[in-house]
């Protein structure tokens, strides 16, 4: 009995999901399976440098046009694990603040894998630098005197049947309100979407910019850098804004996404920091809305900062709720070095 009661602990320990960081590469709606975009990738776990395998030119295209491998770099008519791959793999794992391996271990595929912002990344200067914001090159701004204020439009021929005008309206206003706090901006909603600063659509597949979108949990949106002013979200994925009546597997938050890409609107690029909304990637029924330290630093080196924010305040506020997190994380691996005990324990016996 006991060494089936030990078997049986090392399955739970196994399945435990503090301890595999991976995603499933599928999901089901309405009783149907389907895959991510980049489901494909699943199968790279641990291949290694100087290996041939069906398939690894299309990595290679990910890591371009994400920023990773430069053009001259790629060779994508080959699937070879070739040096060049390895280091834009290497180049990823420092940006995202992945542990430093060059390999395809499965908490670099989990993130290659999930769904993320278009707008590729922007490298750090050098392997294991200091993680934090970005800005976009020649540091672009909206160049109007201060206090700002822009306006805001949909598109009225690019829009979704799924969701409500007021649900969406709704839900963008409380969107550009997280920025609005920070920073001496105000964004306004206008009916002329011609004259309109900012200009938001939703769009399926190649839609005329160069970015194409690819589909169901790949690139879910994209915006560009001021003061351009366009805004693009992919009309295939299942937005929602209440995860409590939407119950797709596969539904990404709608306000999530609007305060990540209001953040390229205004000038920021992507950051290393995992908690803070300008990082690159979101998963399905995620939802990541506040602004963070990063943030708020890196958009108020912009524009400046809204007379009523109190720094400080929000700093200790921010370090509690840190401070709890971390908490819970303490008490998770003190149960998990436990179980560990009890397992060495039980096959002793």
């Amino acid at each position: 009995m006991l060494p089936l009661f030990s078997c049986f602990i090392l399955l739970f320990l196994s399945s435990s999901p503090y301890i595999h960081a991976r995603i499933t590469p599928t999901y089901t709606v309405n009783s149907k399976n389907y895959r991510y975009t980049w489901h494909e990738f699943e199968k790279f776990q641990d291949v290694t440098k100087g290996t041939f395998i069906d398939g690894i030119s299309q990595l290679k295209k990910y890591f371009n046009r994400f920023g990773y491998l430069m053009a001259e770099e790629m060779n994508a008519t080959t699937d070879i694990f070739d040096a060049n791959l390895e280091n834009a793999i290497t180049r990823y794992q420092s940006k995202l603040g992945l542990p430093i391996t060059g390999k395809l271990d499965s908490d670099t595929l989990s993130e290659i894998m999930s769904p993320r912002c278009g707008v590729p990344d922007k490298l750090p200067e050098k392997l294991g630098a200091m993680q934090r914001f970005e800005y976009f090159p020649d540091r672009p701004r909206w160049d109007r005197s201060m206090p700002m204020t822009l306006t805001y439009a949909f598109s009225p021929s690019n829009l979704i049947k799924s969701l409500s005008m007021q649900d969406i309206r709704e839900v963008f206003k409380r969107a550009f309100v997280h920025w609005a706090a920070v920073i001496p901006v105000t964004f306004v909603e206008t009916n002329d979407y011609g004259f309109a600063d900012i200009k938001i659509g939703f769009y399926n597949g190649d839609h005329g910019d160069g970015e194409a979108f690819d589909g169901v949990l790949g690139v879910l949106a994209h915006a560009f850098s001021p003061e351009s002013g366009r805004f693009h979200l992919d009309a295939a994925e299942t937005w929602a804004v209440d995860f409590k009546t939407e119950k797709s597997d596969v539904a990404v938050d709608l306000e999530s996404v609007a305060v990540h890409e209001i953040g390229h609107l205004l000038g920021l690029a992507h950051t290393s920091v995992k908690d803070a909304v300008m990082y690159p990637s979101l998963k399905p029924r995620e939802k990541k809305l506040d602004l963070k330290i990063d943030d708020i630093k890196g958009v108020q080196a912009l524009y400046g900062s809204n007379p009523n924010f109190n720094f400080q305040a929000f700093s200790e506020s921010d370090i509690s709720s840190n401070d709890a997190v971390h908490f819970r994380i303490r008490i998770k691996s003190e149960i998990w070095f436990i179980l560990q005990l009890l397992v060495v324990f039980v096959l002793w016996l």
